[in-house]
Parts: C-alpha cells; sequence; structure tokens
C-alpha cells in the first residue's frame, strides 16, 4: 500500500470517525426525557399504536389516544391499567377535520399541552389495479394524509409558542417503494412521506423536531383488520403470510422501542427492518430494477376477479392455510394487541 493511498484511508477513517461523533454530541444535546410529557398516539387502541402506548406510559409519558370505537377504547384502557398505568381516551373519526380538533382540544384541557404527537393511525387496501376504485385512493389520502395533515395543523401553534415538540409521522416503506396490490396505500404513504421531510426543514428553527418512520413488514396482528378485495380469501393469504416470516418482518414491540429511540433523540428518518432498508437503498440506486422486479412479483399475486370491487376484512377472508401454524406469530399478536374484537 502507497502513502498516498494510505493517506486517503487515514482521511477516510478520520472523516468517519468526526461523523459518529457528530451525530452522538447532536443526539445527546436533542435527547428528552419522555417523563410527565403529553404523548398524543392516533390509533392508539391496538396494533403498533397500542403497543407505542404502551411503550410510551411505561416510558413515564401522559398519553392520550383516539380511536373510532369506544369499545375498542375502553379494552386498550383496561390493558394499560393492567400494566399499572392510565391512558386518556376519545372517540374519534380522524378522517373529520373537525373531530380532531375537538379531540386534540380536549387533551391540551385535561392532559396538557401536547409535547409529543405520533401519527400512527391509519387503513390499508390490498386488491389488483383492476379492482380499485377511485373512492379507494381518495380515502386512503383521507385517512392516511389528510387526518396526520389536520393533528400536524391543529398542534403546531401551541409547539411554535413553546419552541420544542415532536413529531412522528408513522408512514411505510410503501411510501419508498410502490408494491403491487397496495396502490392506494402507497400513493398515500409517498405524500405522507413527502409532506413529513418537508415539515422537517421547515420546522427545525422552532425547535421543533420531525421524524419519519417507515417500517417494513410489522407483526402487530392488523392483516385481521385490513380491507380485502378482488379475490379476497387468497389476497388476505398472501398477506398474512408474508406478514409472518421471521427474519423478513419485526415483532411489534421491537418495532415500537426504535420508534421511541428515533423520537427521543429527533431523528430526522428511521427505515425499520433490513429488507425495507435494502429495498429502498436499491430503488434508489436502481429504481428501473426494483420496479420490474416488483412487476415480476406482481405476475404471482391473484388475479382480479373474486368479489371485485367489493370489500372484506381479513377476518372474514380466513382460509385453512391462512389460519395455519404459518401463521402463528400474526395471530399471537393479533391476541395481544387488541385485533381480535
Amino acid at each position: 500500500m502507497n502513502a498516498a493511498t494510505n493517506k486517503g484511508l487515514w482521511w477516510s477513517l478520520a472523516g468517519l470517525g468526526a461523523f459518529v461523533a457528530t451525530k452522538a454530541f447532536l443526539d445527546r444535546k436533542r435527547a428528552i426525557d419522555f417523563h410527565d410529557k403529553t404523548v398524543v398516539i392516533t390509533g392508539g387502541s391496538r396494533g403498533l399504536g397500542l403497543v407505542l402506548t404502551r411503550q410510551f406510559a411505561s416510558a413515564g409519558a401522559n398519553v392520550a389516544i383516539c380511536a373510532r370505537d369506544q369499545a375498542e377504547l375502553d379494552r386498550a384502557k383496561d390493558d394499560l391499567r393492567r400494566r399499572g398505568t392510565d391512558i386518556f381516551t376519545y372517540v374519534c373519526d380522524i378522517s373529520d377535520k373537525e373531530q380532531v380538533q375537538a379531540f386534540l382540544n380536549t387533551v391540551e384541557q385535561v392532559v396538557g399541552p401536547v409535547d409529543v404527537l405520533v401519527n400512527n393511525a391509519g387503513n390499508i387496501v390490498v386488491s389488483p389495479l383492476a379492482n380499485t376504485t377511485e373512492e379507494d385512493f381518495r380515502e386512503a389520502m383521507e385517512t392516511n394524509f389528510w387526518s396526520a395533515f389536520h393533528t400536524i395543523n391543529t398542534v403546531l401553534p401551541g409547539m411554535k409558542a413553546r419552541q420544542f415538540g415532536r413529531i412522528v409521522n408513522i408512514t411505510s416503506f410503501g411510501g419508498k417503494v410502490a408494491v403491487p396490490h397496495l396502490s392506494p396505500y402507497s400513493v398515500s404513504k409517498f405524500a405522507f412521506v413527502g409532506y413529513s421531510e418537508g415539515l422537517r426543514s421547515e420546522l427545525l428553527k422552532d425547535g421543533i423536531y420531525v421524524t419519519t418512520i417507515c417500517p417494513g413488514l410489522i407483526r402487530t396482528g392488523s392483516p385481521r383488520n385490513a380491507i380485502f378485495k378482488g379475490q379476497n380469501e387468497k389476497e388476505y393469504t398472501v398477506f398474512k403470510l408474508s406478514d409472518s416470516i421471521p427474519l423478513f418482518t419485526i415483532a411489534a414491540d421491537d418495532c415500537a422501542r426504535q420508534i421511541l429511540d428515533a423520537c427521543r433523540v429527533g431523528e430526522a428518518e428511521r427505515i425499520i427492518t433490513l429488507p425495507a432498508k435494502l429495498a429502498t437503498a436499491l430503488h434508489g440506486i436502481a429504481p428501473g430494477l426494483i420496479t420490474d422486479t416488483l412487476g415480476f412479483a406482481n405476475m404471482l399475486l391473484p388475479n382480479p376477479g373474486g368479489i371485485g370491487n367489493q370489500q372484506k376484512l381479513g377476518k372474514d377472508s380466513e382460509t385453512r392455510l391462512s389460519d395455519s401454524m404459518l401463521t402463528y406469530l400474526t395471530n399471537e399478536a393479533a391476541e395481544a394487541n387488541n385485533e381480535m374484537g
């Protein structure tokens, strides 16, 4: 190895060391303690939202959650009480701007000014494009994008006045790479990622750190409550099997811990699961290759047909294969995370 090579290697290592040291310094400077902070989590009554609620409450936060279903909220509240903590619950349709504002105004009055907002609520429609309607796209945008737009705009004035706040936007790997049979979901998540990244750069000056979370497949038990169209039983079976593969997916508890860590230090973005990181990186380098590969994968997915444009929940689309030992991890997560109904 000649002198020039040695010098280049030395400068590279020095640069890497400086980067690591700078990041560690900024993480320590930005880090917050969740104790006694008011944390709002949309869709916090089941799935990943409920797991986040447990972990924020365990960290000493005063947690407020919303969902559309009162019985679901009651079960979540009982779950937290059994664990020794209490939460504030509120029935709210997050696609309704006025209900969102009423919810957050009530939280301010009852719990306290919002320190951390976690936009977690959303829905998912699994369908071949031929069975997907304009209404599916509009509903996805209302639930997955506009709901967060309204929650953020409601809490921003208070956060700006206090020069402090954390906003965590749980988007998706599907907001980085468009996945077949998830077009409305991907469209809404791409919009959400763009909005979240734009907010980050504009709100730093106000002491508000916006974190974009892009998880891959998480074992929350949520396929039961997703919506399926076309050959719904086949679509559900493929979706649930994919959601149950060890190493390819991540446990909800582990995913939630990563989200809390990213929020605590005000990270700009965190992509969760190795497959999601690899696919996102490859898509950035060779988008055409990834898109065409997904086109091949699409040929292996169920064809249009079945119930056509009608909708069925996952729990109404079970088959012997989808309810077998192959999906044990997802079934176990559904039991643990209030997805059973």
